[in-house]
């Protein structure tokens, strides 16, 4: 340095150093990040939350591998509604959910879509329901009033897409999981409210799209932007498990 009176200045051999050591501390932060990420592999945590009623193999695959690759991390899992597991994220009670969701996210939280799709009125192909339209005929929600309908809870990402459409069109039963939506239907019992997958392997259910439901329903992954190394790697996990590229 030099000094000339009260001010202090970088000699000329400083500010050559400078960038030096500018990048000698940004090494050293890394290093340390670095450390801090191999600690949380070795002995960290991973608190997963998933919709109630969840069946994806490809969910249950990634963290069977994940604990065969780092079998020191305690994983827990949790079964909650869409609504309620974004919330645990944003407030870091969960480190990721897969949870449903119209796409609207708080800005703190990163999402990986695993479907998008539009939501289906299900029954079987002779229910009065169907009667009236052609194969692949989109129903209204006028032709479904006279039907009583069956859906998944409040804060599921297929119900608040379809309450959304629908205003004040609800639903007369709930039931906590597709699955049993679908039994239900196949049974008789009611029209179900569904999305389009969900329904597409079954052949004696038959979906519709709604006309005034254009809005998708998206199932996916969220977690928090700043995202420990524990759920970095579960995430690269995930889309592996269900063969979503970058």
């Amino acid at each position: 340095f030099d000094r000339a009176g009260r001010r202090v200045r970088l000699a000329d051999a400083g500010a050559a150093a400078l960038p030096a050591a500018r990048a000698s501390l940004r090494s050293a932060d890394a290093m340390a990040q670095s450390v801090a990420d191999v600690n949380d592999l070795l002995r960290g945590s991973l608190a997963v939350g998933m919709v109630d009623g969840c069946t994806m193999q490809p969910l249950f695959a990634a963290l069977g591998r994940l604990h065969r690759d780092h079998p020191a991390i305690e994983i827990s899992l949790s079964e909650q509604g869409s609504e309620d597991l974004i919330s645990a994220v944003g407030n870091g009670d969960l480190d990721i959910a897969l949870a449903g969701h119209d796409g609207d996210l708080p800005p703190s939280l990163e999402s990986l879509t695993v479907f998008s799709e539009r939501v289906v009125a299900a029954a079987p192909p002779n229910h009065p329901a169907l009667e009236h339209t052609a194969s692949g005929d989109e129903l209204s929600l006028d032709d479904l009033r006279s039907h009583h309908l069956i859906c998944l809870p409040r804060g599921a990402g297929i119900r608040t897409t379809f309450d959304r459409g629908a205003r004040t069109f609800r639903p007369a039963m709930e039931a906590s999981s597709p699955d049993a939506i679908l039994e239900l239907v196949a049974g008789g019992l009611r029209v179900g409210i569904l999305s389009e997958s969900i329904v597409s392997g079954r052949r004696d259910i038959t979906g519709r799209t709604i006309r005034e439901i254009t809005e998708p329903a998206v199932l996916g992954f969220v977690w928090r932007s700043e995202a420990s190394a524990v759920t970095r790697a579960f995430i690269a996990l995930i889309r592996d498990a269900f063969g979503i590229r970058r």
